[in-house]
């Protein structure tokens, strides 16, 4: 029975090399597999960082999995396995299709992609490929800290800081932060949170002294302060004089 797996990890835990060996061992067994990615290192490939690669099939925004895997087992008479790396970055409703071409097309689909992002929440892709998947396994290579504790957080350094604000998606380099770049690097939780907690300061900071506001232009985002004399009652609002009897005006 096809199954949908999904493989999690860090960055630099092995997900794309694990792609790329299931990718040959079926291959070599004169199986046929589909291999896809987006937003990996390597356009219209998938690559690793020990040096391996292969060619894959781009998955853009709003492509149709479903149809895709479809028409493709269609040409090449049958399809064995689906191999998706950067899974993190598929629309929700892709892995929906995915999970359809195991169930309606009977192929088995490997997903593999990183668990949560650099502001420590989980990628849409990644929490729906959990809620969909038959299997999920957290890749075992663990990756260490500079601290030397076991990694499990990515972190976004923007000139050597850490930073949690930001477009989700942006390419960088993956070798320790770099003054002057985007980088990325792996950090345990507890430096991970130290570092966010940094960055909120900061944030707060620059609210709180608010430089950027002009001089005429007050700050009206608190508390507003109101007279109670000059609001309007409806009373007020509504009191119309009462006509005068005709007789008292004799």
């Amino acid at each position: 029975m096809a199954k949908l797996r999904f493989t999690f990890g860090t960055m630099g835990s092995g997900k794309s090399t694990q792609a790329l060996q299931i990718h040959h061992n079926l291959r070599a067994r004169g199986l046929t597999t589909l291999l896809m990615t987006q937003l990996d290192r390597t356009e219209g490939r998938v690559s690793s960082r020990l040096g391996v690669s292969a060619d894959a099939e781009i998955v853009e925004p709003g492509t149709d999995l479903f149809e895709l895997v479809r028409r493709r087992g269609m040409s090449v008479g049958h399809l064995t396995a689906v191999i998706c790396d950067e899974a993190q970055f598929y629309e929700p409703n892709q892995c929906d299709q995915l999970a359809r071409v195991v169930d309606e097309l009977g192929i088995d689909v490997y997903a593999f992609g990183l668990l949560t992002t650099f502001q420590g929440v989980m990628f849409p892709g990644s929490a729906r490929l959990m809620e969909l998947a038959d299997n999920r396994t957290e890749i075992q290579v663990e990756a260490r800290c500079w601290c030397g504790a076991r990694a499990t957080h990515n972190a976004r350094f923007v000139d050597g800081v850490q930073v949690i604000s930001g477009a989700t998606v942006v390419v960088g380099d993956t070798g320790g932060p770099s003054a002057g770049e985007v980088s990325y690097d792996l950090l345990c939780r507890a430096h991970w949170m130290e570092g966010a907690r940094a960055a909120r300061g900061d944030q707060l900071e620059l609210l709180d002294h608010d430089e950027a506001r002009p001089a005429d232009r007050p700050d009206r985002s608190g508390p507003v302060e109101v007279d109670p004399d000059a609001v309007p009652t409806s009373l007020h609002a509504t009191r119309v004089p009462s006509p005068q009897p005709a007789g008292d005006n004799a």
